[in-house]
């Protein structure tokens, strides 16, 4: 087992795990800690170096556990705390650190607080917690505002009084069983700070913060034209926030070896997005304008420049990133027209070329690894599927299409439960036997992508991970910060140099490429590539070490 450097997060692979699809351990269709502990050995195998996991807590799953009743309980869908304990210890004994989710804009509304300021009624100090509201108009039946969901309708819900009447309405920036928490009350700051110290002192190594841009809200609660935003905005990347996230970073640092904070972090401005990364704040956030891009040389040539130059001001690490729970899988996006991505332009059903795209997410795949700073990994990514579009609506549970009628499929494509073996679903997903169906259906096309199916296969996406992976591990020319475009790279081409003498080329123009003649390759995207015929294919990265 390779030494850990203590900020191992600034070049880390961290792979993230769905617990809900990854694995089922007792054969209720429904993926679980059990399942996880089990696959173990395949995650350290794989070659990533951290687990990030998407809420295990106690919730009544309205938006796939995002909304937390209790945060220091697993949910008994997944499991037991007690087998949560065993898991990071398990983890840590193959040299996987664990990550957890944390959710500070909004909790359940089966969350003890919630119940007892509905219980309390108007004026109770309970409601101070949240953002209760009197309505507007003559009886109180209009919203306070006009805010809206972001998962679609008005933010806004009325409850009912003790006696009966209609009340006051809350704030949910989410869906309705996601009530927004007022970071106003220090209350809210405690809880918070105890619910990291209860993970971090069960061994979690950093938490990661979801919608970390949005806690903070203007107290008026202004009317504004979601068109033309004031600036501030009312409820996105106001300054109010990063005062939390100092506090967090402070007791982060408090460990004898510190704990990693990494931001999810939507915001198209870098100076705004690298404030969340100053030495006192996170340590590191996700890249969403690198995974929105499209595959594209000068586009990424751009995202990389400006990712790079954001980082640097503060001196934080970058990341890289092309798939996870809440975006279109990349196989689908390569293999479209149009390969840019964007929470409202999820492309459903667009004409995609399979082959295409997994030809251009193994390219993808080498970029990443090359640019200095850390790479994210989608559970799934590394058996190559895709986007599972055609799953009919009445099995279809994400919060986003039923709240938007169906005008937006959501997020169910991209978190069908992993295939593993077999030839037929569940795919090893659950145990043989199992008495119920996976919670979403799989493909029968999955058969040929199971991790058994691909395991010692010298071309099979999982291979190719795998043969990565261990190259980026072992490559002292990628670590570090050091890197530089090479000059005299034709259009359409990115080609970079790390460390001494090691070369990342991608050919993403409409030709085949000549490949330096001073360089021997280390791996290529293709795995038919001969250096002495033809160059560098289109679509295709290579992996080079100067002689």
């Amino acid at each position: 087992m390779r030494a850990e450097p203590a900020e191992w997060w600034r070049d880390a692979v961290i792979y993230q795990v769905y617990p809900r699809s990854f694995a089922d351990g007792d054969g209720d269709g429904i993926g679980d800690l059990t399942g996880v502990r089990n696959r173990l050995p395949y995650l350290a195998e794989l070659g990533v170096d951290a687990l990030w996991f998407s809420p295990w807590y106690a919730s009544p799953q309205a938006d796939a556990g995002y909304d937390v009743a209790d945060y220091r309980h697993i949910d008994p869908a997944f499991g037991t705390l007690e087998q949560a304990e065993a898991l990071i210890t398990e983890a840590h004994a193959l040299g996987l650190k664990i990550i957890v989710d944390v959710v500070p804009n909004h909790v359940s509304d089966q969350h003890a607080w919630f119940q007892e300021a509905i219980a309390a009624g108007p004026g109770a100090e309970a409601r101070d917690l949240f953002w209760f509201r009197p309505g507007r108009g003559p009886g109180g039946e209009r919203p306070p505002n006009d805010w809206q969901s972001v998962f679609g309708g008005p933010a806004w819900t009325r409850t009912a009084n003790p006696d009966g009447t209609p009340g006051e309405w809350y704030l949910h920036l989410f869906a309705p069983q996601q009530p927004d928490l007022n970071w106003n009350n220090s209350k809210v700051r405690e809880e918070h700070e105890s619910i990291l110290r209860f993970w971090f002192d069960r061994g979690a190594d950093g938490v990661r913060i979801d919608s970390a841009t949005m806690p903070a809200k203007d107290p008026d609660l202004p009317d504004f034209d979601p068109d033309a935003p004031p600036v501030p905005h009312p409820y996105i990347d106001r300054d109010a926030v990063h005062g939390i996230y100092r506090s967090w970073r402070s007791l982060a640092d408090s460990y004898p070896q510190p704990r990693a904070l990494i931001g999810e972090v939507w915001l198209a401005d870098p100076e705004r997005f690298a404030a969340y990364l100053r030495p006192d704040e996170m340590h590191t956030a996700f890249n969403f304008d690198y995974l929105n891009c499209p595959w594209d040389a000068a586009a990424l040539r751009r995202v990389i420049d400006a990712t790079l130059d954001a980082h640097a001001s503060v001196g934080a690490a970058a990341s890289w990133v092309l798939s996870n729970h809440d975006v279109t899988r990349h196989v689908t996006r390569y293999g479209r027209t149009d390969t840019s991505f964007g929470l409202s332009l999820r492309q459903h059903k667009a004409p995609t070329d399979l082959e295409l795209g997994t030809r251009r997410a193994r390219a993808a795949l080498l970029l990443d690894l090359a640019l200095p700073g850390g790479c994210y990994l989608y559970q799934g990514e590394e058996l190559g599927l895709w986007e599972v579009e055609d799953i009919p609506a009445e099995l279809r549970q994400d919060p986003i299409f039923h709240r938007t009628g169906g005008g937006d499929i959501g997020r169910d494509g991209c978190r069908v439960p992993l295939p593993w073996s077999g030839v037929h679903a569940p795919f090893g997903f659950s145990p043989e036997g199992a008495s119920a169906s996976p919670w979403l259906p799989q493909p029968e096309q999955w058969a040929a992508y199971t991790a058994q199916a691909q395991d010692g296969r010298p071309d099979s996406m999982l291979t190719f991970y795998r043969t990565a992976l261990g190259l980026r591990r072992g490559e002292r020319g990628l670590r570090g910060a050091g890197f530089g475009w090479l000059p005299g790279t034709p259009s359409g081409v990115l080609a970079f140099v790390r460390g001494d003498g090691f070369v990342c080329m991608t050919n993403l123009s409409g030709t085949a490429v000549p490949l330096p003649t001073n360089a021997d390759v280390v791996l290529a995207s293709d795995p038919g590539l001969d250096p002495g015929a033809g160059g560098l294919p289109v679509d295709t990265t290579v992996w080079l070490r100067k002689r």
